[in-house]
Formats: structure tokens, sequence, C-alpha cells
């Protein structure tokens, strides 16, 4: 099954049955919000909104790991991530869809991991970071759709949830990033911890302040909302053309990543462990 996470406003999608919503606690608290569960052509999807009904949630305080736990607890096997950006290159202009092909990640507070205090360690490997199944479907089904879709992000992941100022902006320039944003990194590391394909597609809604202009968060709601009409249009396609049990990379790189003494581990922990890594 696929799962998205996104704002509000992309699960209005054309074409999608929605069936109900499902309360799942998780080891590690609750989700942003109930898991939505839905059809579309035949095909189930299921969708958590990132932020929280409303967008009450900082990208802080989002809280990633129980967001990943329960989209794999319904059966998810790779999650869509949707999101805002802001752009740092003059060639990824706002309204624009790009693929993120690997992170930099700024954060320092959050959760990043499931293995934090459990008394294991596991060195999960993060290359390549796009899925690389998941990628061509989405090239493949923006096609059809018509939606003009870029590639070559690499997405930088700072804490927020302030913009950059104009020093760290021409900083994260120089570091070879391209796209700026404050939640996709920490998705994508705990997706990979959980053996899930993950891939990001953002939407450019202004050039970072590097350009010299202001980026205000009312500005960027406006492209925002033009994007999100591109991207309901788009995400059907790719429910249309993704495989329920695809053979890939990405479910295998967390196979060998704990190196815990497994004499050492607990019962409790070890079902956290083995729900991971399946």
């Amino acid at each position: 099954m696929l799962g998205i996470i996104g704002g509000s406003g992309v699960q209005n999608l054309e074409g999608i049955n929605w069936e109900g919503e499902i309360d799942i606690s998780t080891p590690f608290g609750q989700p942003s919000s109930p898991v939505k569960l839905g059809e579309i052509g035949g095909k189930k999807i299921a969708f958590i909104t990132r932020h929280g009904p409303g967008h009450t949630f900082t990208p802080t305080e989002v809280p990633y790991r129980a967001n990943i736990w329960a989209l794999k607890k319904v059966g998810v096997t790779a999650i869509l991530s949707v999101s805002a950006v802001g752009s740092l290159k003059e060639e990824f202009a706002p309204g624009d869809f790009v693929i993120i092909d690997d992170f930099i990640d700024k954060t320092f507070a959050r959760e990043n991991t499931f293995f934090k205090d459990l008394g294991v360690v596991a060195h999960t490997p993060l290359a390549p970071a796009a899925c690389p199944t998941l990628k061509e479907i989405v090239k493949k089904a923006a096609k059809e759709a018509g939606v003009d879709l870029k590639e070559g992000g690499v997405y930088v992941c700072i804490e927020g949830p302030q913009f950059s100022t104009m020093a760290e902006s021409k900083m994260h320039q120089q570091w070879g990033a391209s796209i700026v944003g404050m939640t996709n990194a920490t998705e994508f590391r705990l997706a990979r911890e959980a053996g899930l394909c993950y891939l990001s597609i953002s939407m450019v809604t202004d050039y970072d302040v590097w350009k010299e202009h202001k980026v205000d968060a009312q500005e960027v709601l406006k492209v925002m909302a033009a994007n999100i009409s591109k991207a309901q249009k788009l995400i059907p396609y790719i429910v249309k053309h993704f495989d329920d049990n695809p053979e890939c990379v990405c479910h295998l790189l967390n196979k060998n990543a704990v190196v815990t003494d497994p004499t050492k581990v607990t019962d409790d922990i070890r079902e956290i462990i083995d729900f991971l890594l399946e």
C-alpha cells in the first residue's frame, strides 16, 4: 500500500473514495492525525496530515516516529511525501515540482531515529536516498498527468519554524543544496530504518531569502494553493502505477543494521525491533 504524508489540502484527490480513519497508538506516541484510508481505482492508500488537523504542530513538534510507525502498521510499504519548500536555485522556480534525490540534515531538536533509549544500536545506510522504484513511477505518472517535474533536488532540512537568515541561505547554496525545507529529512531517516521506500516531491513556493526578496508566510500559502491543485491531479496517476509489493533495494537496507548482541535485548524491545526489521 502507498502511504502519503502531506498537508490537509493534498487529500482532496481526484477519484478518491475515503473509507474511514484509524486511530493508532504506537510505542512512540500518537501520530499527527488518524490514518485516513481510501481507494483510488481499486488500489488502497493511507494518508497522514503531517502537521496535524489545522496545522498545529511545528516542524520540530511533528511526531515523526509515530507517523512512520502508524503507516507501516496499516500495511504501507512505500511513502510519498508532498511538502512546500523554498528554492536555492534559479532554475527551480515557484510553482515547480522537484523530485528530491538527497538530503542534508541540519536539524538538532527532534527525534530522528527509532533506536534511542532502546538499548539497541543500529547503523542504517542512508544512500541512495531517493527510492529508485518510486522515482520511476512518479516520473511516468507526471508525464501522463501533464505535470512538469524536475529532478536533481538536494534538500537541506532546517529545524524551523523560522525561515533561514540571508547568511544561512547563501551557505546552503555553497553546500550544494537546491531546496530548503523543515521536515523531509527526518521522515526519510525513519522510513529507511523501518524498511519503507520513501520519495519526496517538493512543491516550490518561493525563492529563499538568498535572492534578496522577502519570504512571507502568507505569500507562500498563496503559491501553495496552486501547487496543491497540481498535486491532487498527480497523485492518482502515481497510485495507478504503484505496485503494492515493490521489489526495491529500500526494503533490504535496514536488515543488517543492528549491531547489538541479541542476548542483551529484552522481549518487549525485541517486539519493536522485529516490527521495524520484519
